[in-house]
């Protein structure tokens, strides 16, 4: 009888996110540390190589091109997102002037409001919510006042489509040489307990950034998953 694993994502999507959690853990060990005393550089680093090894010898990812081609994809979007957001944003102002309770409401809706100042200082977790709060929110009446008031409707597109690229997988399909079906219990076992590590990781650090939402956001391991798989839908309504 085949061994059940203690995750319900595709092998492939969980090894991933766990890649890109452990990589956000690292980034803030300076606060974490602080948390638990095991959380240590070498403990990150151990668990990184870990994963690395598994994605390796059990699935067939080079984890250091995957996280590559993520990083230059989100690098490519950030400045003409960022440049069109900002444009965008200007032009609002300027043909909602005189009617400064639409003007704040819609700017207030498309997320800039909440999410703009962080977007400037690039967190990139707050361009990632502030692209998919406009998609979510940017109806096709909201789009004709705007457009009406003489802003490009492509303008609006092209934002809209990055948002939609960010949907991207780190990995594709084709660089898989195994299907989960031909792991053996031996691989995933070790999967489980990869699993069972960063899963832990993510609680105590979500509940460490109980007042920090963007922060305890990158410790969510389903909305993780979501960002990072072409396969899946991202679930917009959890972007607040």
């Amino acid at each position: 009888m085949s061994k059940n694993r203690n995750y319900n994502y595709k092998d492939v999507d969980m090894t991933m996110a766990s890649k890109t959690i452990v990589e956000r853990f690292k980034e803030h060990l300076s606060e974490l540390s602080n948390v638990r005393t095991n959380w240590t550089p070498d403990y990150a680093d151990t668990l990184s190589t870990k994963i690395d090894q598994a994605m390796d010898e059990y699935l067939g990812i080079d984890p250091k091109l995957a996280l590559r081609e993520a990083t230059e994809k989100v690098i490519s979007i950030q400045m003409p997102a960022k440049r069109d957001l900002s444009f965008f944003k200007s032009q609002i102002e300027v043909d909602f002037a005189k009617d400064s309770k639409k003007k704040n409401e819609i700017l207030k809706q498309l997320g800039f409001t909440k999410l703009l100042k962080k977007v400037q200082k690039n967190d990139q977790e707050a361009l990632i919510q502030l692209l998919f709060m406009f998609k979510r929110h940017m109806n096709d009446k909201m789009k004709n006042d705007i457009t009406e008031k003489g802003t490009d409707p492509n303008l609006i597109d092209n934002i809209i489509s990055y948002a939609n690229q960010l949907k991207m997988a780190n990995t594709k399909q084709e660089v898989l040489k195994e299907t989960s079906r031909g792991l053996t219990d031996e691989a995933i076992t070790a999967l489980c307990e990869i699993y069972e590590e960063v899963i832990g990781i993510c609680k105590i650090a979500s509940s460490y950034y109980m007042y920090e939402p963007l922060k305890k956001e990158q410790f969510s391991f389903s909305k993780t998953v979501s960002n990072m798989n072409a396969e899946k839908t991202v679930k917009e309504e959890q972007v607040v």
